[in-house]
């Protein structure tokens, strides 16, 4: 069974729900039957009743009845949400008007069923930007404890069943955080090897923090950074695996691990990359996916409370589909 199989049938056996907050959307209400006929998660579609309707009816969408749908015009628990969205935001003075506007915005309210323990997670992106989908997420629901840096993780499912985990590697940031300074970057690694575990299904992430030094080869403020950034993980959490500063290929094969960082239980051995900004973690994967052919699936938003995950604009239907069942996995390992 490949990875993508996997994470669906793990989101199958352990239900969860899940807000489409865009589901007046063609390729989210198509991905939304889809889901629903393959009984992956209960969903919770928010849009306009009769908009979604005909749109079902347009596409031939026999399964959309499933689903909870709510329409933020007339949802029977706005003025509960905007009292509530209020009492969160007060230190920020919003008042009871601006809260009751903004329960009607279909973001927003997704991410108050969801503070209102009502929802698992939510998806959104494919008519959104990613500032319109983090900025409620991270009002409302905020960062895990410990956490003040949201991530972006990416799977990538390579042909060289030799490195990581029999070819596949989770890698990170590769879509938020521009500049991570040594706390940040520490947060990245944590929730990546978090992502490792409830999506990829690693049992055993090794988290390797790259560079362009292995071990003070290189001198350099950057490589400072990453050391520090290492240290600062293993405090976050003594039980991650963790070890930097690595280059990538000091990371990923042995005979150069073992020669580069003898002693190294990481060396050669990583299965979860950490890029020491985001720069080149976004030049890297894309690099990766296009010369290497290797299937990149992400990002998946890190380090929120509940995950909020964020689509790209140009996403497919099977892109929504399959980001249910990661956001699915995720909220099953939020609540542990």
């Amino acid at each position: 069974m490949d990875l993508l199989s996997q994470i669906v049938a793990r989101a199958k056996a352990n239900k969860q729900r899940i807000v489409l907050p865009e589901a007046e959307e063609e390729r989210t209400l198509c991905a939304a039957d889809k889901v629903l006929a393959d009984d992956i998660a209960n969903l919770i579609l928010i849009g306009n009743p009769a908009k979604v309707h005909d749109l079902a009816k347009e596409k031939g969408l026999t399964h959309i009845d499933k689903a909870t749908l709510i329409d933020p015009e007339n949802y029977e628990r706005s003025e509960e949400m905007a009292e509530k969205l209020a009492e969160i935001r007060k230190s920020k003075g919003m008042t009871i008007e601006e809260a009751r506007k903004l329960v009607k915005n279909p973001l927003y309210l997704g991410c108050m069923i969801i503070k209102t323990e009502g929802a698992d997670g939510q998806i959104s992106g494919a008519l959104s930007t990613t500032g319109d989908t983090l900025r409620p997420a991270l009002q409302i629901i905020k960062c895990a404890p410990g956490i003040t840096c949201v991530s972006g993780g990416m799977l990538l499912i390579t042909k060289q069943p030799q490195y990581g985990e029999n070819g596949v590697l989770v890698v990170g940031d590769v879509a938020v955080t521009p500049m991570p300074d040594a706390a940040q970057l520490s947060q990245i690694a944590v929730c990546t090897a978090q992502t490792a575990k409830s999506v990829a299904g690693f049992t055993d992430p090794r988290v390797a923090m790259l560079s362009f030094s292995t071990k003070g080869s290189a001198k350099h403020e950057v490589v400072d950074k990453v050391v520090e950034a290492t240290k600062l993980a293993k405090e976050l959490d003594p039980a991650l695996k963790i070890d930097g500063e690595l280059q990538a290929d000091a990371a990923l094969v042995p005979s150069v691990g073992s020669k580069k960082a003898p002693g190294s239980d990481i060396a050669g051995k990583a299965n979860v990359l950490v890029f020491p900004n985001l720069e080149v973690g976004n030049i890297a994967y894309k690099l990766v996916q296009r010369l290497g052919d290797a299937i990149a699936i992400g990002p998946i938003l890190q380090g929120i409370a509940r995950p909020v995950n964020d689509l790209s604009r140009g996403c497919s239907v099977d892109d929504i589909y399959y980001m249910v069942a990661i956001t699915a996995c995720q909220a099953m390992d939020a609540k542990k």
